[in-house]
């Protein structure tokens, strides 16, 4: 039996006996089997792999502890994945992480009682939670540049696009930007590897790579190499305003149901009237070959929300240097906005997200077949609806519980409007048919029937 002992890492090592004691406490609930199927994530980090299952069925005899000391708390690894060591030394890289996953799921879990119903559910709550979180990450230390993109794409993509991916993060880096993506594979990896490069070229030695996450979706994506700061919200919705305040603009790259999510979640706040005067500069692009992905994309986004939604985001079709002009002076913009506001550089306190877009969405057969997809309402709150149906697609495909779910019950089932129904039908058989919902080389069932 292998076991080895970690010391505590950044705000982690400042704890009171009092803390402590707590983090012990909560060594027996149901938070700790989160903490340890995300930690035995992390500990897989580099590993390109989207099921849980696969991921975590040669570690049945891995286990985690909290060891009490004077000092803080140390972890105690039990028999954890060789994948971590280099000459029997865990990853820098990965103790930070570990640590990480400890702060926001144990400490910051406990704090806000994530997994009951004295959980923050007032909007303003939620968003104050969210601030603390990321405060208590040090993510808003440093984002008083104007220079945060969140990059958005599938973690299922081509060579062709993942090497474009790198050639924005390069231009993006030789401007000194800093990257922040959801941790995983692929179009959250590359731009982050290009950015390190440019940084590199620049001498810019305090380049930032942040990956958000969340627990059911660390398990299936593994943070990457490059994230030298991750951070764990409660869940999806969390994580989708942590990425929204956080950012001074956004990238899109090519992806599937789960980018597809993003963009809707974005719209949807963007076309909210209250918004209707942030700058907010959102960016879709992609190598030459990828425009029948973005016309799919902007054609569903036509025919769903209208051309208002389209006027929210621009197409830069194979040029990453466009790309990178284009956003210096979105940014510009950002600046003298929040400057005159009054607004923080480093959290977007203006940006209105309304409770419907806050509260987390549990994708089952009943509330999926329940969702309101007609246009018998705002197109922000179609857009609402649009982004819960594709969660419970990212669920169905990846997540555990959403897996287990389809497998015991079948499909899910999406009903509605009838042209709107084709619309949606249109974009999901474009996302299979590119090979955009799995790993490359997995077969692809879909978790869905749209009706």
């Amino acid at each position: 039996m292998k076991k080895v002992q970690l010391n505590p890492m950044g705000w982690m090592s400042q704890l009171s006996q009092a803390e402590v004691a707590r983090l012990q406490d909560a060594s027996d609930s149901e938070l700790f089997t989160m903490f340890r199927n995300c930690s035995l994530a992390v500990l897989n980090s580099g590993v390109d792999e989207d099921n849980f299952e696969t991921l975590f069925a040669p570690y049945e005899s891995f286990d985690i502890r909290l060891v009490r000391r004077e000092r803080g708390v140390k972890i105690e690894l039990i028999n954890p994945p060789e994948v971590a060591f280099v000459d029997d030394h865990l990853v820098r890289g990965v103790h930070e992480h570990l640590f990480a996953v400890l702060r926001d799921l144990l400490y910051m879990g406990d704090k806000y009682d994530f997994l009951h119903q004295h959980a923050p559910a007032d909007g303003a709550q939620i968003t104050d939670m969210v601030f603390d979180m990321l405060r208590h990450a040090k993510a808003l230390e440093g984002n008083d540049g104007v220079n945060t993109i969140v990059c958005w794409g599938g973690h299922s993509i081509n060579q062709i696009e993942y090497k474009y991916t790198k050639e924005v993060g390069y231009q993006l880096g030789l401007r000194d930007m800093n990257i922040c993506t959801g941790c995983g594979p692929g179009a959250m990896k590359g731009p982050m590897k290009g950015a390190a490069i440019g940084h590199a070229k620049q001498r810019h030695k305090s380049g930032r790579y942040v990956g958000i996450s969340e627990p059911s979706i660390i398990a299936a994506e593994p943070p990457n190499a490059i994230v030298n700061e991750l951070i764990i919200m409660p869940d999806i919705e969390k994580r989708l305003e942590a990425f929204v305040r956080l950012a001074h603009g956004i990238v899109i790259f090519p992806g599937g149901v789960g980018t597809a999510e993003e963009l809707l979640y974005l719209l949807g706040i963007l076309m909210n009237e209250r918004n209707d005067q942030q700058p907010f500069p959102v960016i879709l692009t992609g190598p030459a070959g990828s425009e029948e992905y973005f016309e799919a994309v902007d054609t569903f986004i036509a025919e769903t929300l209208g051309k208002e939604a389209q006027k929210k985001y621009q197409i830069i079709v194979n040029d990453p240097e466009e790309v990178a002009r284009s956003l210096c002076k979105g940014l510009e913009k950002v600046k003298k906005y929040r400057g005159a506001m009054g607004d923080a550089f480093s959290f977007n306190w203006s940006l209105k997200i309304e409770r419907d877009f806050q509260q987390p969405f549990i994708p089952t057969h009943e509330s999926m077949a329940g969702l309101q997809l007609d246009h018998n309402q705002s197109r922000s709150d179609l857009a609402s609806n649009l982004r819960k149906a594709f969660s419970g697609i990212v669920a169905g495909n990846v997540k555990a519980e959403g897996i287990k779910q389809i497998k015991e019950n079948g499909p899910f089932e999406i009903t509605g409007d009838k042209a709107l129904m084709k619309h949606v039908d249109v974009l999901l058989e474009s996302f299979v048919k590119q090979h955009r919902m799995k790993l490359p080389g997995s077969a692809y069932e879909p978790c869905y029937l749209v009706k």
